[in-house]
């Protein structure tokens, strides 16, 4: 695939090289021209290059310069948080905010899909709780909230506030004494159990998971317990109630009706194209390697409106339904999904994706959408090179000894940083911008700013 070259990241190819990869950067020290190639050709050509290449890149693929023998200080600048790909929410708000319509903001985002249907009751799974270690004097507890609620394969009806506990008949057991007793105290029911049962809330319950560590306890549906030598939660309910738990944990319920509309859509899309209803115990996360899910306690009216309104509408490309990503802030713009998503060392991984092609997000006058984002531009602390030696030097992907240069021209659509190339006193190594990312703000020192995206440079991003 030939790669799209942004706007003020060009390079030159000064020859064939050893690499696979077809996006690999054959300017970038450590990869080897063909040895055919006569040894002046090659010089001449990276003179060349250098000539051509103009913008940001062109600083920073020649070694820093120094001022009295010492290297110049650097401070990274950035715009954005999030990996870059789908829809942008602060992009969308601020679309909202400028008139344009749900339809507008998803054909933005996610160009060329249309919009189909999927039955709102669909049944969604939900992983809440895992590894819980319950034993005698901790055990796992569930209340039933509002209502009666029963337990699958027992007859007795519980009534509401009833309290169900979970025991394991000895250290490290799989069987458990199930219990439950009513809000005055009184035994209602006591028996072993193993494997897994079902817990379903009545008309108006809902089922408190009070073993777990989080004010976002409280649930629609039926909550499935797995025993093992701990105990494991999933909540399965429709799509639309979950719908409710997701949206306003995504986006704040107070933004623009057509911006929540947005998200409920391009959320109920993502969580479809993730179902596997006939294979494991579960299909998504409550947290962010899913969607955040916080649950009844995280409903909130302004959200289940936006949901109702846009009841079972999904996302579509072509006859599936579209995986439609998002994320907090684009920075300005938004990128192509196999350029954010990439291997350690930056090599390109997945195809494209034909409705997440990256793009600039900003208002004809040349504002970014999203200006209003906390996170819509930023800025690390100042480091000198000595400082970002042992920065990189902390992880064995980054350690080229003392440091001396940073490539950073090897860029998305967006300017988001494919991958980074560090160069020092014991050589070269490639890594992808999410790992360089990783590393920095790992090693960073306590209380300094991160990197927030792959949207940065030593400069300030317009």
């Amino acid at each position: 695939m030939e790669r799209v070259v942004p706007s003020g990241h060009g390079r030159c190819r000064a020859a064939s090289s050893s690499s696979d990869d077809p996006n690999e950067d054959t300017t970038l020290p450590g990869h080897r021209a063909n040895r055919r190639i006569p040894a002046i050709v090659p010089a001449l050509i990276a003179a060349a290059c250098l000539l051509f290449v103009a913008g940001p890149a062109a600083a920073e693929d020649r070694p820093p310069p120094r001022v009295s023998g010492t290297p110049l200080d650097v401070t990274f600048y950035g715009r954005g948080w999030g990996h870059g790909v789908g829809m942008s929410q602060y992009g969308a708000r601020g679309r909202a905010l400028a008139g344009q319509t749900t339809a507008q903001i998803l054909a933005h985002y996610y160009a060329g899909t249309t919009l189909g249907t999927k039955d709102p009751a669909t049944k969604v799974r939900v992983l809440v709780l895992t590894g819980f270690p319950a034993t005698s004097t901790k055990p796992a507890v569930v209340y039933g909230r509002g209502g009666s609620w029963t337990i699958a394969g027992i007859a007795t009806v519980f009534p509401k506030d009833a309290k169900l506990t979970l025991t394991p008949t000895s250290a490290g057991a799989a069987t458990y004494t199930l219990t439950v007793t009513s809000a005055g105290g009184a035994r209602l029911h006591s028996s072993k159990v193993s494997g897994s049962f079902a817990i379903r809330a009545g008309s108006g319950t809902v089922l408190q998971l009070d073993s777990k560590p989080s004010s976002f306890d409280r649930y629609r549906g039926v909550l499935r317990v797995y025993l093992t030598s701990s105990v494991r939660v999933v909540n399965e309910l429709g799509l639309d109630l979950y719908l409710r738990g997701v949206v306003p944990a995504e986006m704040p319920s107070g933004w623009p009706s057509e911006a929540l509309k947005a998200q409920a859509i391009a959320a109920r899309s993502y969580a479809v194209v993730h179902l596997h209803p006939t294979t494991g115990t579960y299909d998504v996360y409550d947290d962010t390697r899913s969607q955040v899910y916080h649950g009844v306690n995280g409903e909130v009216a302004a959200t289940n409106s936006a949901i109702k309104a846009t009841s079972g509408i999904v996302l579509k490309s072509g006859s599936a339904v579209a995986n439609a990503m998002f994320l907090s802030t684009g920075g300005g713009a938004t990128e192509n999904n196999e350029y954010a998503f990439v291997s350690a060392t930056g090599g390109i991984i997945a195809g494209p994706v034909s409705y997440l092609r990256g793009s600039s997000d900003r208002t004809p006058s040349g504002a970014s959408y999203d200006a209003a984002a906390p996170l819509a531009t930023w800025k690390t602390g100042t480091y000198t090179w000595s400082q970002l030696s042992t920065i990189l030097g902390s992880d064995s992907r980054t350690n080229v000894g003392s440091l001396s240069r940073l490539d950073l021209s090897r860029r998305g659509v967006s300017g988001r940083l494919i991958s980074v190339t560090v160069i020092g006193t014991t050589g070269s190594k490639r890594v992808s911008g999410d790992v360089f990312r990783s590393v920095f703000n790992a090693n960073n020192p306590a209380g300094a700013a991160d990197l927030r995206s792959n949207l940065f440079d030593t400069k300030p991003m317009p």
